[in-house]
């Protein structure tokens, strides 16, 4: 009797629970009920299923949205490293030019006021953030960098002030003791207008003896998967600093289906050639205080771009492990799902039984 009932309730659900686009139910379903014509009605979706599913979708469209920014992070990588190479011909011969002055000057005494030291009593500290968030710990690393750095030079009784670029750094420094001077968005395409703003303001700073030091903190681009929080001496120049100052360019591509970073580096340019009986139109002196401020505002927008790539490997790196953790949660709900929908199907198998047990008495 026992077996006649399974087949009868197997035959019962084979039309149902195994079917394409059977809701399994829960532990408290209805399988069975009797009626005058002694019908019987399939199960009914549970609560339970429902949420896992709603789970499920939700972290499908969730991993949609973080690929899609990576991608979108990718191509903004690529357009900053084009527009580091567009501008890296200008910066070579205006380094090759300076060098070759500094040359032809040989062992005179050279007064120019962007290389004159002095005793340090104030320091203008600039810092870049990103404007956005959701590039892992790219402006937490910057800013704690910058607090060191303060924190060192108050320690020694120096002044500090601060120029901020990115309003994450302009929404931090702004609910501290340290005074801000000015702030900058810093954009996802740095230009050459927004980075002579900055440098323009620095050196009419630093010229009218209002500061003694210029100090930059970025974060300098390593690799898609590292970056380093730095800080750089701007002002005062030193000659042999840019003399010898050399050059590494990143190139986004693809292996393996899988994006990396080559780099190439590049030794410092080679000095102009300058002949000793060349007359100058100007003295030479007037040629490298013209110089000196394009090669701050390059150095400006060089530090600005490696700022942004920085962030956007970040990011990369950033909506890649959201969209791999994503991934992995949709597995475990799909397994749990399948489990709940496998207890619910047997379940109901068992009360079918049960059930045609006791109509067949």
């Amino acid at each position: 009797m026992f077996a006649k009932a399974l087949v009868l309730a197997l035959a019962l659900v084979g039309s149902n629970a195994f079917a394409p686009g059977f809701q399994s139910g829960f532990a408290g379903t209805r399988a069975v009920q009797h009626t005058a014509n002694r019908r019987i009605t399939g199960p009914m979706m549970g609560g339970n299923e429902k949420q896992l599913k709603s789970r499920i979708a939700s972290v499908t469209n969730t991993r949609k949205i973080t690929e899609a920014m990576r991608l979108v992070a990718a191509a903004k990588v690529r357009r900053a490293q084009q527009a580091v190479l567009a501008t890296r011909p200008f910066s070579e011969t205006l380094q090759s030019v300076f060098s070759g002055l500094i040359s032809r000057l040989g062992q005179e005494s050279i007064d120019l006021p962007l290389l004159e030291s002095r005793e340090v009593k104030k320091v203008t500290l600039v810092v870049m953030s990103g404007d956005r968030g959701l590039c892992g710990g790219y402006n937490s690393f910057i800013i704690k960098k910058s607090e060191a750095r303060i924190k060192e030079l108050t320690g020694q009784g120096i002044e500090v002030e601060l120029v901020t670029v990115g309003k994450k750094c302009v929404g931090y420094f702004a609910k501290r003791d340290t005074p801000v001077l000015k702030a900058f968005d810093m954009g996802q395409a740095p230009t050459a207008d927004e980075a002579s703003k900055i440098s323009d303001m620095l050196l009419a700073s630093y010229l009218a003896g209002e500061t003694d030091c210029v100090e930059i903190m970025y974060t300098q681009f390593v690799s898609l998967i590292a970056s380093n929080p730095s800080v750089r001496t701007m002002l005062p120049l030193s000659p042999s600093g840019i003399e010898a100052e050399g050059d590494e360019v990143f190139q986004l591509t693809t292996k393996d289906g899988q994006f990396s970073v080559e780099s190439e580096s590049k030794p410092p340019a080679e000095a102009a050639d300058f002949p000793k009986d060349m007359i100058f139109e100007q003295d030479p002196l007037q040629i490298l205080n013209a110089i000196l401020p394009l090669y701050i505002n390059g150095q400006m927008l060089r530090m600005l771009q490696e700022s942004v790539a920085s962030e956007l490997a970040a990011r990369m790196q950033a909506m890649q492990a959201a969209s791999d953790n994503a991934k992995t949660l949709k597995t475990d709900l799909s397994r749990e799902y399948n489990r709940a929908r496998q207890a619910a199907v047997t379940q109901q198998i068992m009360e079918i039984v049960a059930g045609a047990s006791a109509a067949t008495e």
